[in-house]
């Protein structure tokens, strides 16, 4: 048992929580930031397509079910820095109108405008180097085919990616989807906890998961430290939640089912609630040439007809990862052989809020459960259909044929929405602030607030929603 008492406990170490940690570190507060996983070994192993994928599969991945009792693996990153040591780098703002309702979309509000999370965005691309890179020939050919008619237009992907990795060609094209062995990729360990290393009042703990909070002796909503797998326990005055949106609500809802709480607060049964994490859908294409591009993720296609969608550029494709995109059957001398003429596309749409789309704790003994069945989210569905047929019948008129694939339950990497922000505790679980209705001591700065993903990746959005918490606690202590 740990006899310190910290100013306050971050758990994840994720875009949220590094972003949060960051801020109070950085105004003087003595941060204890506890992770689950280990730090990642930078060497061959973060170079290999078949061990990254073997990695984000296996090296703890949790089985959870669907909501018919299937088990899945979902694709979590149990490791410092969280999911930003593998996302492909893109670090994109939500559009103002994006911080509204859209009730035909069934998207909910925000609890405020666009306007106070901008300074946060601001200081977020700053910290984390986002830049534009010019795209290659390939895809600028691409990309004026694409966008001459037909109301395709094209922005540039903005990228948190140093410029010094065009000078590597092997890391230039393993950013997406792998972990940069040289620090080229600005991700939450590189660009913020690594600020904080030295700092007498911050302390980074791996390999340390979270299984319990503790709360003063005769009021379970207030929150005064928490305890480990291996049962230690640390104290702090408060804790911040960051354990992202698939396990900050499995806390929360344990640690109401063991002090029985929930009778208590106006909104337990929205905690995990309006789980969303946007329709994916890849397409893969084959060109007769090689395509001698190096980067490729470097534009994203807009198109007002689909105002809830974008389609995405995809990095370079290894052997390895290609395989992992085709049928076993297809021989790996043959992918080998067609990997260089490969490209990929994601088609990305909000996938709207529907209360029954939840993550539920299993507790200790059963799995968790993501019930999330896109069924009920008619809009989102149709757009996202019309969206794919679109793009793939412009690829088409290029000469460019293509393989589609939907991604499933299992693409959990943009997870958001299970613990919603607002105002009334009765509709929402965690106030603009980010503290948590109805609970003392008790804060939330992953994804797991946000009540709209908008179309782009949310990576950016969770660093500035981070780094707001972060500031808002600061100032109450």
């Amino acid at each position: 048992m740990s006899s310190d008492i910290y100013d306050c406990i971050v758990i994840g170490s994720g875009a949220g929580g590094a972003a949060a940690a960051y801020t109070l570190a950085s105004r003087g507060k003595r941060v204890l930031l506890l992770e689950k996983g280990k730090a990642l070994p930078l060497n061959s192993t973060a170079r290999s397509g078949r061990r990254v994928l073997k990695w984000n599969r296996l090296e703890g991945a949790e089985i959870w079910l669907d909501g018919r009792g299937h088990a899945f693996h979902p694709d979590e990153a149990v490791n410092v820095g969280g999911k930003t040591k593998w996302y492909g780098a893109a670090l994109l703002r939500m559009a103002p109108h994006e911080f509204e309702p859209d009730d035909q979309h069934q998207c909910l509000a925000w609890p405020f405008g666009y306007g106070d999370l901008e300074p946060y965005y601001e200081q977020a691309e700053t910290l984390l180097s986002v830049t534009a890179f010019a795209n290659e020939p390939h895809l600028q050919a691409l990309v004026d085919g694409i966008c001459r008619d037909d109301g395709w237009r094209v922005k540039p992907l903005q990228l948190a990616i140093r410029p010094e990795i065009l000078k590597d060609d092997y890391e230039a094209r393993h950013f997406d989807g792998f972990a940069s062995t040289s620090g080229y990729k600005c991700d939450a360990e590189n660009s913020l906890l690594a600020r904080l290393a030295g700092l007498p009042n911050f302390t980074l703990l791996a390999d340390r998961p979270v299984v319990a909070l503790c709360s003063a002796a005769r009021d379970p909503a207030r929150i005064e430290g928490v305890i480990c797998a291996d049962g230690t326990h640390y104290h702090a005055k408060a804790v911040v939640l960051a354990a992202n949106a698939m396990n900050t609500p499995r806390l929360l809802q344990d640690h109401l089912a063991n002090t029985g709480l929930a009778g208590r607060l106006p909104a337990a049964d929205l905690i995990g609630a309006y789980y969303k994490h946007h329709l994916i859908t890849s397409i893969l294409t084959f060109v007769p040439r090689r395509n001698a591009d190096v980067l490729r993720k470097t534009a994203m296609f807009l198109n007002d007809r689909y105002p809830h969608t974008s389609v995405q550029c995809r990095a370079w494709l290894d052997t390895d990862t290609l395989a992992d995109k085709m049928p076993h059957a297809v021989p790996k001398a043959l992918i080998a052989l067609v990997a260089p003429r490969a490209n990929l596309f994601f088609v990305m749409t909000e996938d709207g809020s529907h209360a029954r789309n939840k993550v539920l704790s299993g507790g200790r003994t059963k799995p968790a459960v993501l019930d999330y069945d896109q069924s009920r989210l008619e809009p989102a569905q149709l757009q996202h259909s019309a969206a794919v047929r679109d793009f793939s019948r412009r690829l088409l008129t290029r000469g460019i044929a293509s393989v589609r694939r939907r991604v499933g339950i299992r693409g959990t990497a943009h997870a958001l929405g299970t613990m919603i922000a607002g105002h009334d505790p009765a509709t929402s679980v965690v106030d603009p602030d980010g503290k948590v209705h109805g609970m003392e001591g008790l804060y939330v700065a992953d994804g797991s607030p946000i009540p709209r993903s908008g179309r782009v990746n949310p990576a950016l959005t969770i660093f500035a929603w981070g780094l707001r918490v972060g500031d808002r606690l600061a100032a109450t202590m």
